[in-house]
């Protein structure tokens, strides 16, 4: 199989009621429609950003069925599968609909920081029940634990269900790698806005971005420039390097939803236990704006 997620994809977040905490499905729509219509070349649901973590079954379930279908296959969709139990995963993918899910986003198992092998035989059993390709996700950051360029490569060969990885480890060295030595098909993604330019530049085909989600045509502009190696790339990648910081600075998708809240697009509302950010990063953020 091969990638077909390249260019710039959001890691489109999940917004929130005001009154009640529910999905805001109004919300979501606006968002899907704002950026497919700035020119974004796929989807990503029920990642990271999505706070999926807090979501029910039942919500990730809704939540992507709402998305494929406001997308209607116009641009490819990736639907996060991932959790530190193996068997949790695999009872996931069993139970859902796959008609017009273009692949999975498997995170490597978080918390119990797992071997090698360990990671290695996690996702050779996802491959085995997917009945879609797979992108693999590396953020060490975040689950504590980095699957090493060695171990990408060996599942890259292993099954041709991987077509790629999003790889946020922030080891350009690592990524540099996977991108050389990777079979043909498999691509590479940048999981960090502020390294879009700096991994497009070795070979990397895109990026799962957070920033996409507030500013959609900015962020395909870079990725296209950087993927041509365009001049110009270079400077507008470092143009962001404040708007990029403040996204992060109060932890993710909180910065993403403050800047959303001052487009008005939706509530500024999170789940706990994350919260939205501090005052002085919203004015900050208003500034920026």
């Amino acid at each position: 199989m091969n990638n077909i997620f390249k260019g710039t994809g959001p890691a489109v977040i999940t917004p929130f009621k005001n009154d009640d905490l529910l999905v805001d499905y109004d919300a979501l729509g606006r968002i899907l429609d704002f950026q497919i219509g700035n020119g974004i070349d796929f989807v990503v649901a029920l990642g990271t950003t999505a706070e999926t973590v807090t979501l029910t079954h039942d919500e990730r379930h809704k939540v992507y069925q709402f998305i494929k279908q406001r997308i209607n296959k116009r641009i490819p969709l990736m639907v996060g599968f991932g959790s530190n139990n193996t068997e949790e995963v695999l009872d996931h993918i069993k139970s859902a609909d796959f008609d017009g899910i273009d692949a999975i986003l498997s995170v490597v198992p978080y918390y119990s920081k797992p071997s090698q092998e360990g990671i290695f035989r996690h996702f050779m059993a996802i491959a085995e029940a997917s009945p879609v390709p797979i992108m693999l996700y590396n953020v060490p950051s975040r689950c504590g634990a980095n699957m090493t360029a060695t171990t990408t490569l060996r599942l890259a060969n292993a099954s041709d269900k991987f077509i790629g990885i999003k790889e946020a480890s922030g080891d350009i060295e690592q990524i540099k790698e996977i991108i050389e030595n990777a079979p043909e098909g498999f691509g590479v993604l940048s999981g960090d806005d502020a390294m879009i330019e700096e991994v497009t530049s070795i070979g990397g085909e895109g990026v799962i971005s957070v920033m996409a989600n507030a500013f959609p045509a900015e962020i395909v502009k870079l990725t296209n420039l950087a993927r041509n190696k365009s001049e110009g790339a270079l400077a507008l990648q470092k143009s962001y390097i404040e708007i990029i910081d403040l996204l992060f600075v109060d932890g993710n998708p909180a910065g993403v939803k403050a800047v959303l809240s001052q487009k008005g697009m939706i509530d500024n509302i999170l789940r706990l236990p994350l919260c939205p950010v501090s005052d002085e990063t919203f004015k900050k953020i208003a500034t920026i704006l």
